[in-house]
């Protein structure tokens, strides 16, 4: 086993998706508090650490299948660069670490972040052959993010920035869905068996339903009566147009350049996306600070 491989296998790039723990510190107006950073970035190496354990749990149990992909093949479980009796190891360590932060930041994130392990456990272990729970599943890991992220900080978190975070999760879980569908085509099926239940035309209509809501919960949202009152005015409301083309470019990509496998990887290489994303914050850091 090699130190790269051990990392790989962790996969960092993934940690991205934890940034949805400090959606409450940038929404709830606290950007100029050091003490809610600090708890709010421990809150998020906590999720890293413990979403980097069942990655490990995942492609220890996948790994067969996971020899029959064309990509995945070369994770280093399946290629056999690390054992699996290494990898579980590695993955104790890690959930211990989350859980010894999330000691340290105490309250109900420790009840948060317990959640969340049982929950991505139990889809790596049978949630993830149920179609459609599986994407529904895959968001509700983001939700409890958001909310980690909430009480690690002890502010209140709106309703609507729950369901914009679960729309826009499952939206990229069923572009993930999409995108291998169209890369594996007949043979989804037997790389893994829920793919076998999908269809691409099936995954376009679920996508199309998914954007339209998550569009229209994240404009309720910028004038909801509670975000007026806590940002001092419908300013949010300039971020709409912005959300709106980072959701047509993500699903630009999907449709001309197949991307969508990896939803992290494609904010990080595609130079739109992320100035969209770095514009959003900008613009949403400005509101608020200026309540």
């Amino acid at each position: 086993m090699t130190g790269s491989a051990l990392v790989r296998s962790l996969r960092p790039e993934q940690w991205l998706k934890n940034g949805f723990v400090l959606a409450p510190l940038v929404f709830s107006g606290r950007l100029d508090d050091s003490a809610a950073w600090a708890r709010g970035l421990l809150a998020v190496a906590a999720f890293c650490a413990a979403s980097s354990a069942v990655y490990l749990v995942n492609d220890v149990l996948d790994r067969e299948s996971d020899r029959r992909h064309p990509t995945k093949r070369d994770r280093p479980i399946a290629a056999g660069e690390i054992s699996a009796g290494a990898a579980l190891a590695t993955a104790v360590l890690l959930a211990a670490a989350a859980l010894a932060a999330a000691a340290a930041v105490g309250g109900w994130f420790q009840v948060v972040l317990g959640a969340y392990l049982a929950l991505v456990v139990l889809y790596s272990a049978v949630l993830k052959r149920v179609v459609f729970i599986d994407v529904l599943v895959l968001a509700a890991g983001f939700v409890l993010r958001v909310v980690g992220g909430a009480v690690a900080i002890d502010v209140p978190v709106s309703r609507w920035l729950l369901l914009c975070a679960y729309l826009l999760a499952l939206y990229l879980a069923l572009g993930k869905r999409r995108s291998e569908l169209a890369l594996l085509g007949d043979d989804a099926g037997s790389h893994r068996e829920v793919l076998g239940h999908y269809t691409l035309a099936l995954v376009d209509q679920a996508i199309g339903v998914v954007l339209g809501a998550t569009v229209l919960a994240y404009t309720l949202y910028t004038v909801a009566p509670d975000t007026v009152a806590k940002v001092g005015s419908e300013g949010l409301m300039a971020t709409v147009p912005i959300v709106l083309y980072g959701l047509f470019r993500y699903l630009f990509l999907l449709h001309t350049q197949d991307l969508g496998g990896s939803p992290t990887r494609v904010l990080v290489t595609d130079r739109p996306l992320l100035i969209t994303v770095v514009v959003w914050l900008g613009v949403a850091a400005v509101v608020v600070g200026t309540s």
